[in-house]
């Protein structure tokens, strides 16, 4: 007989994952405070974030291993990256190509993780991808070549992060974010002398590295635990969809119809293939009571 207090569980990770995602779209509104060096932005936000993650960690949750310390990187080089490219090329196109990470996690996680990516993973996938060329399809810009390349290699160490995090799923996922931010602030550091932001920009830059970053990061290192890897990449694309809701409630900014109809795209396909999931995992509970 089987136990059903993983799907409470499950669930609450689906809703951590939700939340995170809604948290880390913040981000463009609030790094619009902050008039800074990029790579000052992403230092002092991720010093930031470690001071928070740090309160919650604990001293033994530190055990150096292998994998801890690669995710660290993978964490740092996808942060780093992300800010750079977006100086290089368009927002969207890196947003857009970081967000191929769920093909590399479907490619890669059972020879990782040993987890089994079914027919309707590749077809979420497929879709979801398809809906975030849509949405972004009116500002993606093929110029911007190096740009264009450090935001996929930003979504490929994205991938390595999250498949990292999965591994460490009866250790402390957190505390390869803590070291990651801490390696982060210590590559910002240098750039944080050579300007200093206003006071709004101080506020935003606490907004960013506790609400924007480490909350959501708590969080989405809970529910990386109890979701496969590819759910903890899939359902946080909602991420970018998001990100033109805050402007639009903020700025009043209208979302053209191609990124109306390709967040519609990706929303759905997101929430079928939970639905879909629950329900399968119900009938399997059902099979074996």
């Amino acid at each position: 007989m089987q136990t059903n207090h993983h799907i409470p569980s499950r669930m609450r990770a689906i809703i951590y994952l939700i939340c995170a995602a809604l948290l880390w779209s913040t981000g463009g509104f609030f790094i619009k405070w902050v008039e800074w060096n990029p790579l000052a932005i992403a230092g002092a936000r991720s010093a930031v974030g470690a001071v928070l993650i740090g309160i919650v960690l604990r001293k033994k949750d530190l055990s150096w291993s292998r994998e801890q310390i690669l995710c660290a990187l993978a964490y740092a080089a996808t942060v780093i990256l992300f800010v750079v490219a977006n100086k290089l090329t368009t927002a969207a196109n890196t947003i857009l190509l970081q967000y191929t990470a769920p093909i590399y996690v479907a490619l890669f996680s059972f020879a990782f993780l040993k987890e089994r990516v079914t027919a309707l993973d590749w077809i979420t996938t497929v879709v979801v991808f398809g809906g975030m060329v849509l949405f972004f399809m009116d500002d993606f810009d093929t110029r911007g070549l190096l740009g264009n390349i450090l935001a996929i290699l930003s979504g490929m160490t994205y991938a390595a992060m999250v498949m990292l995090m999965r591994r460490q799923k009866d250790g402390s996922p957190l505390s390869s974010v803590f070291l990651g931010n801490i390696i982060t602030a210590l590559i910002g550091f240098p750039f944080m002398f050579r300007s200093m932001p206003s006071a709004a920009g101080f506020l935003g830059i606490t907004l960013l590295g506790t609400v924007q970053l480490g909350l959501p990061y708590i969080l989405y290192s809970t529910a990386i635990k109890s979701v496969s890897a590819l759910e903890a990449v899939l359902i946080p694309v909602i991420e970018p969809i998001t990100n033109p809701i805050w402007v639009f409630l903020m700025l009043g900014e209208v979302p053209g119809k191609g990124a109306i109809a390709g967040g519609i795209i990706v929303l759905g396909a997101v929430t079928a293939r939970c639905i879909i999931t629950e329900i399968k995992s119900k009938k399997q509970e059902t099979v074996h009571i």
